[in-house]
């Protein structure tokens, strides 16, 4: 049997998608909202319900089972079965068996909101126009007579087109502009359902290579899968969303974990992935915060783990880079370099700072509870890496690399005499150079510089980690804190990027034993609570955003790391403890 066929899956906690599609079917229809039906979402202009979709028995509402695979989404009553497939990355196709599916859209029609419902005369399609998202929805008829409920009404009044309880019905739903030509179906249902699980089974294939089969594992893959969207609006390429809740966009440092998760399986889609927020890089060299289909916000900007990531993105490529490739990256991480350096330091200071928790990612870290405007260690750190990379790009592409050498020095100098107390690192407010608080994994965060660490520092810092070390993985705040709030997002929930960040610093700082057991730790709660945005550090429960790709992500790059050491082993090692 195929990934597809043995997969099953709570929509409420993952979107039925398909990769390529702004669309999906889910009840969740907002920010923490779930509905009680599924609904049609689309992420064209932001996240937007379109139609509400109900089942029709005929009578009362009869009791209804409702699960997901790759393939189809289903219905099943006692009295028949609804079925829906992607018939492309626009179009969803519905088939109904002795049972009837309503489609209800919004009931009011404003100048500004709602939709209007209408038959085309050109066509004959049963349309409607949503100014929530944009775009129209057309619906093509394939078999069964519906009703048309609310056609050209304003103001208070249901809208809907109604199949009822037929013996057997068949429509494609399309999310269009302002027109397209008629659809033209090449399959029938089942086998449009048959192509796409050949099309997700190679993509886990792919993905999954080298890693143990489980079922967790094909769900990392199918979070991934789901979440690409084709390049549109400010989308200019291929890419995969942080999910396809409300979390719908690209933001400029959890890209980077999807693209090193990607790089063996399609080094193409993983550089893609990796230079996205690039394509938006400002004349100053910063990259936005966030781009999705209809925006680009540049109030904030994320921290540069991007010569980290890119290192790591080409040490697992499948195939060599260009020298074209090569310069592209060169250039991009020079004008970011030179942002932090030129943009990010007061006069007379050698460190660069974060003008909010958002700029480092840890948005409400327990950091920044005393001054947001800091200079943290983890930022210069990560410039480290960077440096270190260019450093490398520059000599390899025979261009000068004194440049990155000297700001490489003075930086490490500065981290090193100004923010390491001997006991740990701290974070200092700029404008009074006093320090911030040292109970949130931000200030340990330097572990990344892995074996550029003295060795007394680095075991200092794996010491520190260790006290945030639950069975599930590193809190973001000492779990002893004060501070500690269990859905505190930066403030004690486990995280994805902090978790492989500090798992890659201390196995390369020769901390092997710590750094397996964090790795073992997350792989155990993403197998329990699936691939939520974080994570209760003391349950192990998933909060908020179910489907959150950098954690699938970070959990792919885990297991394949890991598979990858068991296999090195010797025989004799691999039944026993480390």
């Amino acid at each position: 049997m195929t990934d597809a066929e043995t997969l099953a899956f709570d929509i409420a906690e993952i979107p039925f998608s398909y990769r390529g599609s702004w669309l999906n079917l889910s009840p969740v229809v907002g920010l923490h909202e779930t509905a009680e039906d599924v609904h049609l979402v689309t992420h064209t202009g932001g996240m937007h319900a379109i139609f509400r979709l109900v089942v029709d028995a005929g009578g009362p509402a009869p009791r209804t089972d409702v699960w997901a695979t790759p393939t189809t989404l289903t219905w099943v009553t006692q009295e028949g079965m609804v079925e829906a497939v992607f018939e492309s990355v626009r179009a969803i196709r519905f088939r109904g068996r002795g049972l009837g599916l309503r489609f209800v859209a919004p009931d009011e029609l404003t100048p500004f909101t709602g939709g209007y419902l209408f038959r085309d005369p050109s066509d004959g399609a049963v349309t409607l126009t949503s100014y929530e998202s944009g775009r129209r929805y057309r619906f093509t008829v394939l078999t069964g007579s519906p009703v048309v409920q609310g056609e050209k009404r304003t103001g208070a009044a249901a809208r809907a087109l109604i199949f009822g309880p037929q013996a057997e019905w068949e429509v494609v739903l399309e999310e269009i502009s302002t027109a397209a030509d008629p659809l033209r179906t090449h399959a029938d249902f089942d086998t449009t359902a048959a192509e796409r699980a050949r099309e997700f089974d190679g993509y886990a294939r792919a993905l999954l290579a080298g890693i143990p089969e489980s079922a967790t594992a094909t769900k990392a893959a199918y979070v991934m899968w789901s979440a690409t969207v084709s390049p549109a609006g400010f989308v200019g390429r291929e890419a995969i969303l942080m999910s396809k809740h409300w979390m719908d966009k690209v933001w400029s440092w959890d890209h980077c974990f999807n693209a090193i998760a990607l790089a063996a399986a399609d080094t193409d889609a993983a550089l893609d992935q990796f230079l996205l927020p690039f394509d938006h890089q400002t004349s100053s060299g910063a990259i936005p915060d966030s781009v999705a289909h209809s925006e680009v916000l540049y109030n904030f900007v994320k921290p540069p783990i991007h010569g980290w990531a890119f290192a790591l993105l080409r040490k697992r490529a499948s195939r060599p880079l260009t020298a074209g490739e090569l310069t592209d990256v060169y250039e991009r991480l020079s004008s970011w370099t030179r942002f932090w350096l030129d943009h990010r330091r007061k006069p007379g200071h050698a460190l660069p700072y974060y003008q909010h928790g958002n700029d480092s990612g840890w948005d409400n870290a327990t950091t920044f509870d005393r001054d947001r405007v800091i200079e943290s260690p983890d930022l210069t750190a990560f410039l480290l890496l960077q440096l270190d990379e260019l450093v490398g790009l520059a000599r390899e592409l025979e261009r000068p690399s004194s440049e990155w050498d000297i700001a490489a020095r003075e930086l490490e100098t500065a981290l090193l005499a100004q923010l390491w107390t001997g006991a740990g690192f701290v974070a200092r407010s700029v404008d009074d150079r006093g320090a911030c608080g040292q109970t949130s994994l931000l200030t340990a965060m330097p572990i990344v510089l892995g074996e550029r660490l003295p060795a007394d520092i680095a075991e200092k810092l794996c010491a520190r980690i260790m006290q945030h070390l639950t069975p599930w993985g590193p809190a973001t705040e000492l779990p002893e804190s004060t501070l500690y709030e269990s859905d505190g997002y930066w403030r004690g929930p486990i995280w994805a990027p902090s978790t492989l960040l500090v798992e890659d610093g201390l196995r390369r700082a020769g901390h092997v034993e710590p750094a397996d057991r964090i790795s073992d730790s997350f792989r155990a709660v993403c197998e329990r609570s699936g691939f939520a945005e974080n994570f209760d550090a003391r349950t192990g429960s998933g909060l908020r955003d179910r489907a959150y790709t950098w954690t699938a992500a970070a959990y792919l790059i885990l297991a394949a790391d890991e598979a990858a050491r068991t296999t090195s082993r010797p025989a004799t090692d691999r039944t026993g403890a480390r």
